[in-house]
């Protein structure tokens, strides 16, 4: 008996077996179309595509140069010939009986209005101010372990006077025994070529700011100087240097913020720098922009680009520029006769940062708690006394230090400001006479003051690249002698070790003026300047009547 088929199952077989097929067939067909398509491709040659007609194609054309509205080219056109270049160069020392420069800590200290908590710093704190907010600064640390090496640094500057004269920061120029300026037309030279000779004019180490000056026979292109208190947060401006040895460069941003400081008050508060308030910018600063100019849109100068904040060597948006209105009134002062910033003083010190609850208890709202009032000083002669709180200023209430600082600092010494204070929650007043800070603080602490003009001890050392001291008796008689001095150090690298300038040289005479002692030594030294020539009368030490001569130009 035949089996009946199942109909349903051979139908849907049938259906699987075409659909493969098809499947088959088309896969087949893309296979060979792909393939034929590579070969047809293939067998185009070039010299058959050169053949193409392109008679209808047209050139590209460069345009010609269109001024943007936003104006950047134009500012740094008129700005940039007068920004400059500034390499220095620090010579081996030999090791002395202080302490490295990082190795010094530092012991808080009252601010004032007289800045003497700025003052109360080793030499080597506002370098490690800036090497913590630029990343590792303009130098490093001289130590104890013998002469340190040579140290070169850069920095930027901007020519304020056709007549060669140029603000930079303090830090660039600080500890230099050779300054070099390059113009924006100078030539980048090679090894050898650093740029012009500068000396320093002045310098300002409580707000970092520094004049040199560069010899010039043409007048010199300068920037415009605007008003830094018009500068809004928000505003364009641009920031020109040589970042990273990287010459003209400029970079654009916005003003982040005003009135900024950037120390790092220790626990008790102090502000250990009172007298720097910065413009903030996101435009980007690098090591090497130091001194070099903000502009504005206006093409006026309203910053110099000081430091940045940094963990990496290089910008982060956020850069600080010393404001311009600061850095007019500093130069002023620096280039006047005594090359120094003179501030007022009233002799007081006090806290920056205090806890609200010491107004409450002490009865104020705004105002200054004194600390400590200076023996002598303008504020203690006319009664003023510790725990006092100073409340206004000629009738003004001041708001805080920063204002009472600011206010009394800008004063004329031995004007008389009327001082408003409280005592036990009554209000009172009192004359004061203003004194000059740095004197204030040669006082407080016995030091002498820390002017921006070198010692006249230091004058030989600075210039020369030695120092000196009195014959000893015995040689003195050996060689026949009663007057001149003995070099007692020569500086590696210094202009005297440069000429041959040993140590042991007994030195009678400086440009044909006897040298006596060494009263007379300094004064005849301290009359030389920079391109002078300079020789020396040696005597010799071995034998009487033997003199020799020794020259040279200093750098």
């Amino acid at each position: 008996m035949d089996t009946p088929k199942n109909t349903s199952s051979t139908l849907l077989e049938r259906v699987r077996t075409h659909r493969l097929a098809t499947t088959f067939t088309l896969l087949a067909t893309l296979s060979v179309g792909i393939l034929a398509g590579s070969i047809l491709t293939r067998n185009v040659s070039g010299k058959e595509q050169s053949e193409v007609n392109s008679s209808d194609a047209k050139p590209l054309v460069i345009p010609s140069p269109v001024a943007l509205s936003n104006g950047f080219s134009q500012i740094v056109k008129q700005v940039g010939p007068a920004v400059v270049n500034i390499n220095t160069e620090e010579l081996p020392k030999p090791s002395t009986s202080r302490r490295g420069r990082r190795g010094t800590q530092k012991t808080p200290q009252p601010s004032d209005p007289n800045g003497d908590d700025d003052s109360q710093q080793s030499p080597g704190d506002m370098q490690d101010f800036f090497n913590r907010f630029f990343g590792g600064g303009q130098g490093g640390d001289d130590g104890d372990g013998g002469a340190a090496g040579e140290r070169r640094a850069l920095g930027s500057g901007f020519i304020v006077d056709p007549r060669g004269y140029i603000i930079t920061n303090n830090h660039v120029v600080d500890k230099a025994d050779k300054i070099y300026v390059k113009l924006s037309t100078d030539p980048d030279g090679g090894p050898g070529d650093e740029g012009r000779h500068a000396t320093v004019i002045g310098v300002d180490k409580d707000t970092d700011i520094a004049v040199i000056k560069i010899d010039t026979k043409e007048p010199l292109p300068t920037v415009k100087l605007g008003n830094s208190d018009g500068a809004q947060v928000g505003d364009w401006v641009l920031a020109i240097g040589s970042p990273f040895a990287l010459s003209k460069t400029v970079t654009a941003g916005i003003i982040s913020a005003k009135n900024r400081s950037i120390d790092e008050p220790s626990p008790n508060g102090v502000s250990q720098t009172q007298f720097q308030r910065f413009i903030q910018t996101d435009a980007a600063i690098n090591p090497g922009n130091s001194g070099g100019p903000l502009v504005d849109m206006a093409g006026q100068v309203v910053g110099m680009n000081t430091a940045i904040y940094t963990q990496s060597m290089g910008s982060q948006g956020v850069g600080f520029a010393m404001p311009a209105n600061i850095i007019a009134t500093v130069y002023n002062m620096l280039i006047g006769p005594e090359h120094k910033v003179v501030r007022g003083s009233i002799g007081i010190q006090f806290q920056v940062a205090q806890s609200s609850a010491v107004n409450r208890v002490y009865g104020f709202s705004s105002g200054v708690i004194v600390g400590v009032v200076t023996p002598n000083g303008g504020a203690a002669k006319a009664g003023i006394q510790a725990g006092d709180v100073i409340v206004s200023i000629d009738g003004r209430n001041i708001k805080d230090g920063d204002d009472l600082v600011n206010d009394i600092s800008a004063r004329h010494v031995g004007s008389t400001v009327k001082l408003g204070y409280l005592r036990d929650g009554k209000q009172n007043t009192a004359n004061v006479v203003i004194g000059d800070r740095a004197k204030t603080y040669a006082d407080i602490t016995g030091q002498p003051d820390d002017t921006s003009t070198p010692q006249e001890a230091d004058a030989g050392e600075g210039k020369l690249g030695i120092t000196v001291s009195v014959i000893p008796a015995s040689l003195a008689a050996k060689v026949g002698i009663k007057g001149g001095v003995i070099v007692t150090n020569v500086r590696p690298g210094s202009f005297a070790d440069e000429i041959g300038l040993g140590k042991g040289t007994i030195i009678t005479a400086i440009n044909r003026k006897p040298v006596t002692d060494e009263a007379s030594y300094r004064a005849i030294v301290s009359t030389l300047k920079s391109k002078d020539d300079v020789v020396f009368v040696i005597q010799s030490a071995t034998q009487k009547n033997l003199n020799s001569y020794v020259g040279g130009t200093l750098p």
